[in-house]
């Protein structure tokens, strides 16, 4: 039983399968109260924080979504996150505070699983400039200051691998607000435009089908800054939400 706590993008498509489903395996365990199970580490874990936990797997449902998945096994157990919760509900969340690997740990697990393995969407980062590249806009989507400052931080050399992966899966753990959210797709739909038919108007900016047409031109055009970039799958589930 395995839940990551990195960006669903760095998961290859059978840990990505994996974890969906030892999220609803954990779901059952919680629930039902299986004694089996009760002591596992990621039950004791995520036991008080079924909330995150849900959370957690709507990220996952949509990365399988950004990656063709169909989607047939809603977690309905827990009502309080629903597909339609309002966005504002989210900003309550809180998520585990102690990891059983911390992110730059699970980057190096997958570094080795991932071998003689197909990768995940996103290839892992080798060093704390690809780390940022592959974060940046899910940065942006949540604070324009604070892309600028850890862009800084980046480029003078004062943030190294470990703490800024800690960092940047915290950050993403925090709903974005609409403004940023609209910057952020914006910022992303100046790398696909010149593809698209679409003609954008002032209502589409951080709309949801905006994103789906970013997804599909980044992927079908192959523009590898979008298609590396954990904004790409995590953000169309805030996008619904807004």
């Amino acid at each position: 039983m395995r839940v990551w706590d990195i960006d669903a993008g760095f998961l290859n498509d059978r840990s990505l399968l994996g974890e969906h489903l030892e999220i609803h395996g954990l779901v059952s365990v919680i629930i039902n109260r299986k004694t089996g199970y009760s002591r596992h580490p990621e039950t004791l874990r995520w036991k008080s924080f079924t909330d995150a936990l849900m959370l957690r797997h709507e990220l996952l449902v949509a990365e399988m979504t950004l990656r063709g998945f169909r989607h047939r096994s809603p977690l309905e157990t827990f009502p309080s996150l629903s597909r339609t919760r309002e966005h504002a509900d989210l900003l309550n969340f809180s998520w585990p505070s102690d990891y059983i690997d911390l992110p730059h740990q699970q980057y190096e697990i997958l570094r080795h699983k991932y071998a003689d393995k197909k990768p995940g969407r996103i290839p892992l980062p080798r060093n704390v400039q690809e780390l940022w590249a592959r974060h940046k806009y899910s940065v942006m989507a949540r604070s324009y200051n604070a892309y600028k400052k850890y862009g800084k931080s980046v480029a003078r050399k004062e943030i190294g691998f470990e703490q800024l992966s800690y960092e940047m899966t915290a950050y993403l753990r925090t709903p974005p607000s609409a403004p940023s959210l609209r910057n952020a797709v914006s910022h992303l739909w100046g790398y696909v435009s010149e593809f698209s038919d679409v003609r954008l108007s002032e209502s589409d900016v951080g709309s949801m089908s905006l994103l789906k047409e970013i997804q599909k031109q980044s992927l079908h055009h192959n523009v590898s800054y979008l298609v590396f970039s954990t904004a790409l799958g995590e953000l169309s589930f805030w996008c619904e939400k807004n």
